[in-house]
């Protein structure tokens, strides 16, 4: 049986797609995730704790607990913090928040493709400032210029920069915040591979948001969690754009356990680290491979048969991100950084189609 003709929201036919839909791969290395598990020392403070869950009560103390361990290292009080499903549902919050038939959202482009589809959710007009294509910097001037220019309710920037992998100094994320009045939302998911985070700008300018996730450096992408540190009535206002409960108790558990037990994540941090700079030597040593400079768990190549390649490994049950000809990104590849025997096979796999193609 067809059904009618309904009525959906005006252009929701519109909306892209971000496809999430995986086959299971060999080698996955095309999500910025965390090659290895929890820690052992904290797998079992997790599953201890999960296991005294009163899952007939409504995620209260726990939510709280959170936000006061998160607050407590960054100096500040709960009413700083917001959590949320990953940092992806508090960006798609903020949007909301900012957005609006009548309200204007900047950011770089290409950076998180996310960004553009909260926009249209929000029913936001974008405004993108193109990064320049040599090195993927961003010209300061030019975005505070579109930030005032368009008159924004909020700025963005992705601190480092996904999938490009570069990132601004905290000089330059002040001068954004200094001559822009808006809103300016840091978006720092990979920041735990940088060090150097805005958060220390927060007391200095209210305006100034700063959206963290358990995903990448701690592992927990399953779990969905993230948090946003802000002004206390910033915060109490996009808190509005949230439904009640919204947080689960086993992620609330397991997101506080990690992050008071972070400092045996540090080790597997500078493995990473390591490796990506490791990685990024061995690919550029490459015939006609350009790598560029990364501060994140992953690097970006461009390679003129960057889409054979990705063919090339798909058949060997090899998962890499390839943005084909995404405008910004022709013949780009992304390469997450996995354990060193997974780095090391997905290297050989690419020297052998180099070299083949040489």
């Amino acid at each position: 049986m067809r059904v009618k003709k309904l009525k959906y929201r005006s252009k929701l036919g519109e909306m892209p797609s971000y496809d999430v839909v995986e086959r299971e791969w060999k080698i996955k290395v095309n999500a910025n995730e965390c090659g290895m598990n929890l820690p052992p020392m904290v797998e079992e403070r997790v599953m201890g704790r999960l296991s005294r869950i009163a899952f007939n009560r409504y995620p209260n103390e726990d939510l709280e607990q959170l936000m006061e361990a998160i607050a407590g290292n960054y100096g500040l009080t709960k009413e700083n913090i917001l959590i949320g499903n990953g940092s992806s549902e508090i960006i798609e919050k903020l949007f909301y928040a900012f957005g609006g038939k009548n309200l204007t959202v900047v950011y770089p482009q290409p950076s998180f493709s996310m960004y553009d589809i909260y926009a249209k959710a929000a029913e936001a007009r974008s405004v993108t400032v193109e990064l320049n294509r040599e090195d993927y910097s961003l010209n300061i001037h030019n975005f505070v210029q579109k930030v005032n220019d368009s008159k924004a309710a909020l700025a963005v920037v992705c601190n480092p920069n996904n999938p490009t992998g570069n990132a601004l100094t905290l000089k330059e994320i002040e001068d954004i915040a200094e001559h822009t009045s808006c809103a300016l939302l840091i978006d720092e998911a990979y920041v735990e591979f940088y060090g150097q985070s805005a958060a220390s700008l927060l007391k200095k300018y209210p305006k100034l948001l700063i959206a963290r996730t358990f995903s990448k450096a701690y592992g927990l992408a399953a779990v969905r969690c993230g948090y946003l540190l802000g002004d206390a009535s910033v915060i109490a206002m996009v808190a509005k754009t949230f439904m009640p409960y919204h947080m689960d108790v086993l992620t609330l558990v397991t997101a506080d356990t990690v992050f008071q037990m972070r400092d045996e994540y540090v080790p597997r941090i500078q493995q990473m680290i390591a490796e990506r700079n490791r990685m990024s030597e061995q690919y550029a040593s490459l015939p006609d491979f350009k790598v560029y400079p990364s501060q994140t768990n992953f690097i970006m190549v461009r390679y003129e048969k960057a889409v054979q390649l990705n063919e090339s490994l798909t058949e060997q049950s090899i998962g890499i991100r390839s943005f084909g000809k995404a405008p910004g990104l022709e013949n780009c590849l992304r390469i997450s950084m996995g354990t060193r025997e997974e780095n090391d096979s997905v290297f050989k796999a690419v020297k052998a189609f180099v070299e083949a193609e040489a």
